[in-house]
């Protein structure tokens, strides 16, 4: 039952992540990643509020399967993220490739404690 509902959380997960990354990226005209960006934060706010609720007894270990592991594993990109920083300083970009490393980290970390704080907010 369990990876059923890992993969109920990918299949939406993964379609969001693209169509949200080329949404994203096509209203920018830069080099900067902007979409994978925006996927990596918004599911780090999600897995940080689906946390607190777990925390909280707000939410189900089924639900954090269904929505942590499924959906905020399959929407979020490590891999992107690095192969975009590489690429980003292999093409001379290189200001671009620390901002996007810097950024992604502070955001990221950031979105996470602040789902985590409005989840204590909420239910705690």
């Amino acid at each position: 039952m369990n990876w059923l509902l890992v993969i109920a959380g990918a299949m939406v997960g993964a379609p969001l992540r693209y169509l949200t990354d080329r949404a994203v990226q096509s209203r920018h005209d830069s080099v900067f990643p902007w979409g994978t960006f925006t996927v990596n934060v918004c599911g780090c706010l999600a897995l940080g509020l689906l946390t607190g609720a777990v925390a909280a007894g707000a939410a189900s270990s089924h639900v954090q399967l269904l929505v942590g592991t499924g959906l905020c594993g399959a929407l979020t990109t490590y891999s992107t993220f690095s192969y975009e920083t590489l690429r980003l300083g292999e093409d001379g970009a290189r200001m671009f490739a620390v901002a996007n490393v810097v950024a992604s980290v502070v955001a990221g970390l950031g979105a996470a404690f602040a789902g985590v704080s409005l989840a204590d907010a909420f239910w705690g």
